[in-house]
């Protein structure tokens, strides 16, 4: 008779990870889609529903962070009643992704996950239930310091120097175009690239990583551009303590932006040195899901958790 295991699902703006993990420690099954968010994503649905559909019959247990759940009434219901629907039959655990990162980070224990990714936002839980939320308004109204944040303003400080309405910036124009891969008429070549998007927000917000690697190689833009998103960044974390009456409460990370060394040392000059995520946002459901089934989780058995998501290249 084959082992029980559990699941996870990390449901995100830009992607979506599903993982199957059996009772000796080993995974079962990955499975990565694209973005399941349903503000900005109009196939979340058949997605998560295409994800499902792979577990296992002998999932015991199911731990889900799902972006926007319990943003908007209407949608979080949707999502709630797709997720009730599938595991009717078995204990599972479904929260924001964000509240999942924060699960994972610090293995259950209180703390505050700052998570820079697509979007952005702080999501912070003190021991005896209380919790707090910050920002997570999308691109519209917020996501200060996220992936497309930083993109769109690349972008911007792009066409102010095009139009020489900048002329401080000059030397970030041409190592940005060419890494966009924008070699000749840069103006046609821009319109013609933005005329050209299919998902623009995940499209922009791939611009951060050019604007991380020009700051590593010592650009002023570059750098003065993840300051400028670090303390935006930085102001989500103040403002969770102050809201959470704590002070002195720790921070982890999650998201592809944070995985920025630099951007970690500008915010942690303000709001200290974070904690290492003790497992990733994936991670953090398998737990959930672990301790719901009765598994004998303890510091050995989340230490060789975090060692087989990363041997799998599903650390962060």
């Amino acid at each position: 008779m084959s082992q029980s295991c559990i699941a996870a699902l990390d449901g995100g703006g830009t992607k979506t990870l599903l993982v199957v993990l059996r009772q000796d420690m080993t995974l079962s099954d990955i499975c990565r889609a694209e973005g399941s968010n349903p503000f900005d994503q109009p196939l979340w649905y058949e997605r998560l529903k295409s994800l499902f559909a792979r577990l296992p019959a002998n999932t015991a247990a199911a731990g889900l962070g799902l972006a926007g759940f319990g943003e908007s009434p209407l949608l979080s219901e949707c999502q709630r009643s797709l997720v009730c629907e599938t595991f009717a039959h078995m204990p599972h655990f479904l929260t924001n992704d964000v509240d999942l990162a924060r699960n994972g980070a610090f293995a259950g224990d209180e703390g505050i996950l700052l998570l820079s990714g697509t979007g952005s936002m702080a999501w912070g839980a003190q021991r005896g239930g209380k919790t707090c939320r910050v920002g997570g308004w999308g691109n519209l109204m917020g996501d200060e310091g996220s992936a497309f944040w930083i993109g769109r303003r690349a972008l911007g400080i792009v066409t102010a120097i095009l139009d020489e309405r900048n002329t401080m910036d000059k030397a970030f124009l041409n190592p940005f175009l060419k890494a966009m891969g924008i070699l000749s008429d840069p103006s046609a070549s821009l319109l013609n690239w933005y005329g050209n998007l299919t998902h623009e927000r995940s499209e922009v917000a791939a611009l951060s990583r050019i604007v991380g690697q020009q700051a590593e190689l010592g650009c002023p833009t570059s750098c003065r551009l993840l300051r400028e998103a670090s303390a935006e960044l930085a102001l989500h974390i103040q403002t969770a303590r102050q809201n959470l009456a704590c002070p002195d409460l720790p921070w982890s990370y999650a998201g592809g932006t944070l995985q920025s060394m630099f951007m970690r040392n500008v915010i942690a000059e303000t709001c200290g040195v974070p904690w290492p995520p003790r497992l990733s946002p994936v991670g953090g459901g398998l737990l959930a899901a672990a301790r719901l089934v009765g598994w004998p989780v303890d510091d050995q058995w989340i230490s060789t958790l975090a060692q087989t998501l990363r041997e799998a290249d599903l650390a962060h």
